[in-house]
């Protein structure tokens, strides 16, 4: 509870004893003055700006920013409210407005200023559409906050000092370039003002943002990892391939910054032969991180631990960071604990990456000003969704034209993003890594497919007997339900329950311990039967001698072939056998892939999975399919609609969708830890490894009946009287939620 300064009863409480205005206080009254905070904020903004045009602007956005805490209002409250919450503003409140002050600042120093403007007043509550900030900025009342706060300012100088750059040269670009410019100020601001408000309430923590790493040490690390690896590793063609393919990524890693693709098969190597590039070219260009953006979080598990164990010793340079516990609802804790990419290596998912280019929030924009001048390795980049390729190249495109970045279009299944006449959103000039002459599809042809021979759907328990009858068997289906479904047939054929089950109703940390399980059965030479969603599809290392995969998009077949022979050390060829299933994949992209492979094979009943050309032809119709600018992001752009924008780029539609935390074995400290210590990125991170998504509207619902309970008032999570919702093969059962178990009253 929060010690009431102004309250004469409690007058046995520390107070806040100077008269200098304030920007924040302490629960036991230690003051952080005004100009101070102001003059800090400019400094680190300038410090931050990821270009040398943009320390002036910066420091000045930095210096306007809390113009409007000068006010007396603000002044009274923020002496009788201390604490971490007292200086948060609220939508419609005028006396906890003090963003606005600032803005009005920037726009009567320069109409042109309006960038400046949309930052200082987005600093709290987001970036506004511009329709939303001139109501604002033109309200009387508003306009006299701003006379209140300079006739207050106690440092002057912060506010008429020159400019140190002209505004005219915002005129020369045109409206996106303006748009993505006010998101990069935007960024640096929120970072420069959250770094120092943390460093005022916890040093501690501002100091343990630190992490004395360069990318020249992770790039020698990385080498030597590789050369021990390769030493070690059996002279076959697989492995010929991956040496070939290594040397060409770090040969290639000179040439100047610009647009790459990395053309791998699956099981090519293409994990850390990536990161060697991309750490070698971001060495000899003097990029300053890398950014892995993957597609689904089971792929950022496995990968960060792949890097981390190249990295030995020097893991603390790499940030795991995807959104399974970023908070639905910001408060001035969690958006201090965001994530801002302040490390070499930085491991996320697309939607994270992408988020930072079109989302309004302080706390997601907040990492955008790191990813300039960053190689940025998209992986399985073929998942970016046809109806926003539009919006996501412009993005990409301007961060290597304008903020010196890289871009690695990485996959085995390349969707062919480079700018052509039939395709002018492209991404220009599209450099290939690999050289034709190394021939890696051809030599590591490792699997021979079976199509389906007719259009009859097969049913779960033939599917069933045709598992249970092979020893190393991978099974791949469309849905969760349909996963646990034919996992427990197999059981019943087999009559027992070794069948091994993968699906997201599992937490990570429980499917790593089934990934581990898997490759111990291996090493002991026992049957491994498997049965997963597609989730097991990209970057998961697995090799099964056969694999069953369901019909759908021609990217997904050849991603499920490479867990198949995946080492290339069978005798002849691994199987995949494509089958027609029982039930559909998802609505949207997953059911109009499906669509657009299956023409493909009445065309063409030999199809060649492996072909470059069938990919070619393949997303030039899956691309057909849809609008690639479907809800007119781009017009938005560029009338300076960020909160529309927001609202409209969703990567993955997951309006439906939220995360818990889930009782599975090692969760319960974290959850303390939250509940009693508040929200840390170090501890949102380890609650990761425990969460599950569900329907939004059953987590809701889950909350309203405390069958779930908030920690920290950020992250939703089952306490250990629900274990039993929680089995021990399928991972979360919902149904069982509210299911009472006994054994928590137990004793241990």
């Amino acid at each position: 509870m929060k010690k009431d300064l102004g309250r004469p009863e409690q007058s046995a409480l520390p107070r806040v004893v100077t008269a200098e205005p304030l920007a924040h206080v302490t629960e036991d009254g230690r003051p952080h003055l005004l100009r101070e905070h102001l003059e800090a904020v400019g400094q680190w903004a300038a410090r931050l700006a990821p270009r040398e045009d943009f320390r002036a602007p910066a420091l000045a956005t930095g210096r306007w920013h809390d113009l409007g805490k000068y006010t007396r209002d603000f002044q009274i409250r923020i002496r009788k409210e201390n604490g971490f919450e007292a200086h948060l503003e609220k939508e419609g409140a005028l006396e906890r407005d003090h963003s606005t002050a600032g803005a009005l600042w920037a726009l009567s120093r320069d109409r042109r200023l309006m960038p400046l403007a949309f930052a200082i007043a987005g600093h709290h509550s987001g970036l506004p559409d511009a329709s939303n900030l001139r109501n604002r900025v033109g309200r009387t009342e508003k306009q006299a906050l701003l006379s209140d706060a300079r006739a207050r300012c106690d440092a002057p100088a912060l506010l008429d000092g020159p400019l140190g750059f002209s505004p005219e040269a915002l005129d020369k670009l045109e409206p996106r370039q303006v748009e993505l410019w006010t998101r990069m100020l935007f960024s640096v601001l929120c970072d420069a003002d959250f770094l120092d408000t943390e460093a005022f309430f916890d040093a501690n923590r501002s100091a343990a943002r630190e992490v004395p790493v360069s990318l020249s040490q992770l790039a020698e690390r990385l080498r030597g990892f590789l050369r021990e690896k390769q030493r070690g590793a059996p002279d076959t063609e697989v492995n010929r391939v991956r040496r070939e393919v290594l040397t060409a990524a770090v040969e290639a890693a000179v040439q100047r910054p610009g647009v790459f693709s990395l053309t791998v098969p699956t099981g090519g190597g293409k994990t850390l032969t990536s990161m060697a590039f991309a750490l070698e070219h971001a060495r000899t260009q003097g990029l300053q991180r890398v950014i892995v953006a993957i597609p689904y979080t089971s792929i950022i598990e496995q990968s960060a631990e792949a890097y981390r164990q190249a990295f030995q010793g020097l893991e603390h340079a790499v940030i795991e960071h995807h959104s399974a516990v970023d908070p639905d609802r910001e408060t001035p804790l969690n958006r201090v604990a965001s994530e801002n990419w302040d490390a070499p290596v930085i491991v996320t998912t697309t939607v994270q990456l992408l988020e930072s280019l079109f989302a309004h929030r302080p706390s997601a924009c907040r990492k955008l000003h790191r990813v300039a001048r960053s190689v940025i390795v998209l992986d399985e980049a073929q998942t970016l969704p046809a109806s926003l390729l539009e919006p996501i190249l412009d993005g990409l495109g301007a961060l290597v034209r304008d903020y010196g970045c890289s871009v690695v279009i990485c996959t085995a299944t390349q969707p062919a993003l480079g700018r052509r006449p039939d395709f002018p959103e492209g991404l220009l000039e599209v450099r290939e890594i690999v050289p034709a002459s190394v021939r890696a599809f051809e030599r590591l042809r490792r699997v021979r497919v079976r199509w389906p021979s007719s259009g009859r759907k097969l049913p779960y328990a033939e599917l069933a007997d045709a598992v249970a009858a092979e020893r190393d068997v991978l099974a791949v289906v469309h849905l969760r339900a349909d996963a646990r479904r034919l996992c427990e047939l197999v059981d019943e054929r087999l009559g027992h329950e070794e069948t091994l089950h993968l699906s997201a109703l599992m937490c990570p940390e429980h499917r790593s311990q089934v990934l581990a399980d898997i490759k111990a059965r291996k090493r002991r030479g026992e049957p491994v039967r498997l049965v997963a969603t597609q989730l097991v599809e990209a970057g998961v290392d697995l090799d099964f001698g056969v694999v069953y995969r369901g019909l759908g998009g021609l990217d997904a077949l050849a991603q499920a072939a490479g867990r198949c022979n995946r080492e290339g050390l069978m005798e002849g060829l691994g199987e995949l056998r494509v089958y027609e299933p029982e039930t559909q994949p998802p609505r949207g992209v997953p059911r109009a892939a499906q669509d657009v492979t299956r023409g493909l094979l009445e065309q063409s009943p030999d199809l060649d999975l492996f072909a470059p050309e069938s990919f070619q032809r393949y997303f030039a119709r899956l691309y057909a399919t849809r609008h690639r600018d479907e809800k007119g992001i781009q017009a938005l752009r560029a009338k300076f609609q960020f909160e529309e924008v927001s609202k409209a780029f969703k990567l993955v539609e997951d309006d439906w969708s939220a995360s818990v935390v889930v009782p599975f074995a090692g969760h319960a400290p974290l959850v303390n830890e939250l509940r009693e210590r508040g929200p840390s990125r170090e501890r949102l991170r380890a609650l990761q490894r425990f969460t599950v998504t569900v329907p939004r509207t059953l987590r809701d619902a889950w909350l309203a009946r405390e069958l779930a309970r908030l920690a920290a008032e950020t992250v939703a999570y089952l306490g250990p009287e629900h274990t039993s919702a929680y089995h021990k093969r399928f991972g979360l059962l919902p149904d069982h939620v509210g299911i009472f178990d006994p054994s928590f009253l137990i004793p241990a």
